[in-house]
């Protein structure tokens, strides 16, 4: 599925990409909401891709009883929707500051947006990569390979997209991830697909931009 911009203003579809590198989860989040609160109609929509030191995040309705064994590994409960997920090094994240109102879509289709940019980049690789309507993500033989929770406030989105990479998958292990006892999970190395963090974003970039409707006039800032 492609979205497709709908806003009167021809250049409100434009967006900026920002790659903040490794960056602690508590002040980005805190700067996420600030950016949707303070935003205005005018603003252009941004994608933040980054990486986190290793945490834990629970959703707003999150159960404590899928934090099984944390550790040393702090946990954050947070505003988004989902049970628990694991961030650490070696994994992209992609936070997606869109104005759903001026795109006109809801948020099962920011979901599916999100989910299709992944296969694609997968299939491009020739690895056959799946979304599933019961447990949002992206899977590859049943295990999960990037995690989706979002939060909508004010018509525009915050929280997103987290792509294993090349990390240590141990932490998971401490975890039901999204809530789903049993459930194994996987990064792009298991997969053949050897990347940086920082490369992968740039290749996952145009997926991300095809699939919300949004300009390929975008830039790197």
């Amino acid at each position: 599925m492609t979205l497709r911009a709908v806003a009167s203003d021809p250049g409100a579809s434009n967006v900026q990409i920002r790659w903040l590198g490794c960056a602690e989860y508590e002040p980005t989040w805190r700067d996420m909401q600030s950016f949707t609160d303070t935003r205005t109609d005018a603003d252009a929509d941004q994608l933040w891709f980054l990486a986190h030191p290793p945490v834990f995040t629970l959703g707003m309705n999150g159960k404590h009883e899928h934090v099984l064994a944390p550790g040393d590994i702090p946990l954050v409960q947070i505003d988004r929707g989902g049970q628990v997920t694991y961030h650490g090094p070696g994994q992209l994240v992609v936070y997606p500051l869109i104005d759903v109102r001026r795109l006109g879509i809801g948020v099962r289709d920011l979901v599916v947006a999100l989910e299709n940019a992944v296969i694609a980049f997968c299939a491009e690789r020739n690895v056959t990569a799946l979304g599933r309507r019961d447990a949002p993500g992206v899977y590859v033989n049943e295990r999960k390979l990037a995690s989706i929770g979002l939060r909508i406030r004010r018509g525009c989105s915050y929280h997103g997209l987290a792509l294993n990479v090349s990390m240590n998958l141990e932490p998971f292990r401490r975890i039901n991830p999204c809530g789903l006892a049993g459930l194994q999970v996987t990064d792009l190395e298991a997969q053949g697909i050897a990347l940086s963090v920082q490369d992968a974003a740039r290749q996952l970039a145009p997926h991300l931009l095809r699939e919300l409707g949004l300009s390929d006039a975008s830039t790197w800032v």
